[in-house]
């Protein structure tokens, strides 16, 4: 088998490239306004209830209208899954994992079409729409070949007169709960992970990006997937979600979203329910408030570039998204000034234009950053932003606020916009102690040319995900394996050699010879 590699990230300064994505916008925009319906066991079904997917770029433009589960769906489609899961657990590791590998192929082939969908439906610039389907076509890769991997267990001892093995074996039904800020990537990773381990899955998408997990579903079936190993299911969470994870029979949940809901999504699953024999799994990614250190001998150059590229690519709506600075005194208003010089020439518009920076993703996400504004005016000084255009798309200008104590609230709640606060510290242990002040600890940077701090940094900066000088956004699948501790979840690290062992469990079997 050839060894796994990244998928390579598109070149768009060829002409080749800008052309092949303008047939992509060609392609998708034949669909626009369709009418989605919900996947359950192979069979189509449209409901009464719809709820409109918009270009958040320019929300006149519908991409299409999803059709919404309710109960009855919801229950349907568990029916179903619990059903299928009885032939697929048998299924051979093999077959499962060429499910994967020819899903990779077709969107491989169709790379420019699921791109140009990111753009319209997630309104992501070229770069990040291309990078999101490039992770897409790594998860289908990686999970394939780790799960033939799995396939004999693992090696235990035997006794003379006895044969020991160590199998791992599937869980049952899955709820995979996903987001829209990676629509395509994480939907893709968190469903090929829970069924190429062998069990059946209900995909409940964010309704703010669900074609783009639609078209996946039909990747999926051309690839060869039974009817009933995924069950497509969108709808509201106060309708069908919550329903979901309390359900006897969901034996894990794998979510990705904010922190409030995760953290009702692991109490809700730790309630055991009458007639329920497992105890569930919840496999959770819950967001950060991801801080990059800067020192006295950075290369402030690599250091701005690093800080405003990971603040503000896909305008600051990454869990791993730079929103906290803290840069040691004596370099910090050097910094401060190149950082905002950069920010002030970034170019922010629709993204089909192939602008830096695109839209955030609704009226509530303006609304919620327009908040953190005022209290950033409030604790700080406003240094370059703080503008909103929501009239034709939901614009919202980079923004850099200096002056803040690393214990404000714009230094420690997550905004999730392109907002990023800037602190001092006296000297790397401190900075290192404020990068850690907060609740979350998914991703963060060091920017240094120090080993003595690269050591110290490696051993206390408690996140998931560390880098060193380099921004602190775009883990590669198999290279970065990624997940965070504390309230950024269950530090399951996706794209990492021990993931599908979550959506496991071993059976021990002893033969007397």
């Amino acid at each position: 088998m050839i060894p796994y590699k990244h998928e390579p990230f598109t070149d768009f300064s060829l002409d080749e490239n800008k052309e092949a994505l303008n047939k992509g916008f060609e392609t998708i925009k034949k669909d626009f306004g369709s009418d989605y319906p919900l996947i359950i066991n192979g069979e189509r079904i449209l409901t009464d209830k719809k709820l409109e997917s918009y270009n958040p770029a320019k929300k006149s433009e519908v991409i299409g209208n999803m059709s919404q589960a309710g109960e009855k769906e919801a229950l349907q489609a568990m029916d179903a899954a619990k059903e299928t899961f009885k032939e697929w657990r048998k299924s051979s590791f093999e077959f499962r994992s060429d499910v994967l590998f020819k899903a990779a192929a077709i969107v491989r082939k169709r790379k420019f079409e699921f791109t140009a969908v990111l753009v319209k439906e997630a309104g992501k610039p070229w770069k990040e729409a291309d990078a999101d389907t490039a992770e897409a076509i790594d998860f289908l890769e990686y999970y394939a070949r780790q799960n033939l991997e799995l396939k004999d267990g693992r090696k235990v001892e035997s006794r003379p007169g006895e044969f020991n093995r160590f199998d791992y074996i599937p869980l049952g039904v899955g709820l995979v709960i996903s987001p829209w800020n990676f629509a395509f990537a994480i939907m893709a990773g968190t469903t090929s992970a829970a069924l190429v381990t062998g069990n059946t899955v209900l995909l409940k998408p964010s309704s703010k990006a669900s074609v783009i997990a639609y078209k996946f579903i039909e990747v999926l079936e051309e690839a060869g997937l039974p009817k009933g190993v995924v069950n497509f299911i969108p709808g509201s969470s106060r309708e069908i979600g919550d329903l979901l994870v309390e359900h006897k029979d969901t034996a894990f949940v794998s979510f990705t979203g904010s922190r409030d809901v995760g953290i009702s999504i692991y109490e809700k699953a730790a309630i055991v329910q009458d007639g329920q024999v497992n105890l569930k799994r919840v496999i959770a990614e819950m967001g950060g408030k991801d801080t990059i250190v800067v020192d006295s001998s950075a290369d402030l150059d690599l250091a701005a570039d690093a800080i405003v590229k990971s603040a503000f690519a896909f305008s600051g709506q990454k869990c791993s998204a730079c929103s906290r600075v803290i840069a040691l005194s004596d370099i910090h208003d050097e910094l401060l000034e190149k950082v905002v010089e950069r920010t002030n020439k970034l170019t922010i518009g629709d993204p089909e234009n192939d602008n830096y920076m695109g839209p955030v993703i609704d009226d509530a996400s303006v609304e919620k950053i327009e908040k953190y504004l005022e209290i950033g005016k409030e604790e700080g000084e406003l240094k370059a932003g703080g503008k909103i255009d929501n009239e034709t798309g939901h614009f919202v200008h980079p923004t850099v606020f200096a002056g803040l104590k690393h214990d404000d609230r714009l230094m420690q709640e997550e905004i999730f916009g392109p907002v990023v606060g800037f602190a001092k510290a006296d000297n790397f242990t401190e900075a290192v102690e404020f990068a850690n002040d907060t609740d979350y600890g998914l991703t963060g940077a060091v920017i240094t040319k120090n080993r003595e701090h690269i050591e110290e940094a490696r051993r206390d900066f408690m996140v998931g995900n560390l880098y060193f000088n380099r921004d602190c956004t775009g883990a590669i699948v198999g290279y970065h394996p990624f997940g965070g501790f504390k309230m950024s979840g269950t530090d399951s690290k996706a794209g990492g050699p021990d993931y599908l062992q979550l959506h496991m469990q071993g059976k021990t079997t002893s033969e007397m010879l």
